[in-house]
């Protein structure tokens, strides 16, 4: 590869986290590569070891544009972080998970070397997962907030005691009005993460969709709903409603909703890119990030499934602590 930025997204809260920092800045630096971290991080692993001191800072030393590959460790939380840094640039990213369910981490700590010498070497493929643009506009029309999503843009009520005024409308038209704790808007990223948990569908990776999926709605059609990705969607906080309400983005970035704000959302032009390394099948990463039971399988031949449990991986330790209770 041409540019040799590698940008290392981590934390300096783990011990662990931070011996494999170290192990990728010595094997970067010893394939004739430039470490890079964002400000925060480099400033908080420097105040554990000194051999970061000297790594290159992204936005002083390197521009976003110039990194070609950004490495995660972490969780999926860490990935929309790594996401968030080389927004507006082409990198992709490789999520090595350090223990959490990490749906999007690709690669496991004890294949972390390969990994890095593969990502070094420009051996791996590159996966766009389509991404939200996000906007929120006044009652006036005008636009007061402006970002994006890789896995969902959230319209949530933001006091407890009452139920915030909705209206979804798709493609300039109205669909639905209730009363609810809120609405995800979610892309098949996002599926397994927030609209899962508020019992919406999971979307393969594969398959370029929107969902709708409203939170706890007093109403007789609240159904999740999926859409195609080029449909626009808008939520409303309805002028006429007492309670307004907050957008969250990945969990991420927020804004508040006043009575009678509107939010649009409809497929970002820049996905997010992923650098992959393997070729496994969703179905597998669902089976193993879940604990999904799947014994009696036979398979399409009549193979039992002790004889084809090769394909899934054990779940391990570290899998078993995080996945969701």
């Amino acid at each position: 590869m041409n540019a040799r930025n590698i940008l290392i997204v981590a934390h300096a809260h783990r011990e662990d986290t931070v011996q494999a920092a170290a192990r990728i800045v010595s094997i970067i630096r010893g394939q004739g590569a430039r470490p890079v971290f964002a400000a925060e991080d480099r400033a908080a692993l420097a105040g554990i070891a000194p051999g970061f001191a000297d790594v290159a800072v992204l936005g002083d030393d390197v521009s976003p544009d110039d990194v070609a590959v950004a490495i995660s460790l972490g969780g999926d939380g860490t990935i929309l972080r790594a996401a968030e840094l080389v927004r507006g640039g082409t990198a992709p990213i490789l999520g090595i998970n350090m223990g959490h369910v990490g749906f999007l981490a690709e690669i496991e700590r004890d294949d972390m070397d390969d990994a890095v010498h593969r990502v070094l070497a420009g051996d791996f493929d590159v996966e766009e997962r389509l991404a939200l643009s996000v906007k929120v506009r006044d009652k006036s029309g005008e636009i007061a907030y402006e970002t994006w999503a890789l896995n969902e843009a959230s319209i949530e009520k933001d006091a407890r005691e009452r139920m915030i005024e909705l209206v979804i409308e798709i493609d300039g038209r109205p669909l639905s009005t209730f009363g609810a704790d809120g609405c995800v808007v979610a892309t098949p990223t996002g599926s397994t993460a927030y609209s899962f948990s508020a019992g919406g569908p999971v979307i393969w990776p594969t398959v370029e969709a929107i969902a709708v999926v409203p939170l706890s709605a007093h109403a007789l059609f609240a159904r999740p709903l999926v859409v195609g990705p080029d449909h626009a969607v808008a939520v409303e906080v309805q002028a006429g409603g007492l309670a307004s309400g907050v957008l969250w983005c990945d969990g991420r970035r927020s804004h508040p909703l006043p009575v009678g704000a509107r939010v649009s959302i409809r497929r970002s032009e820049d996905p997010v890119r992923l650098a992959r390394l393997h070729h496994a099948a969703f179905t597998d990463r669902l089976v193993r990030k879940f604990q999904l039971p799947v014994h009696g399988w036979r398979g399409p031949t009549g193979t039992m499934m002790t004889e084809a449990v090769s394909i899934i991986p054990p779940v391990t330790t570290a899998d078993r602590e995080g996945a969701p209770q």
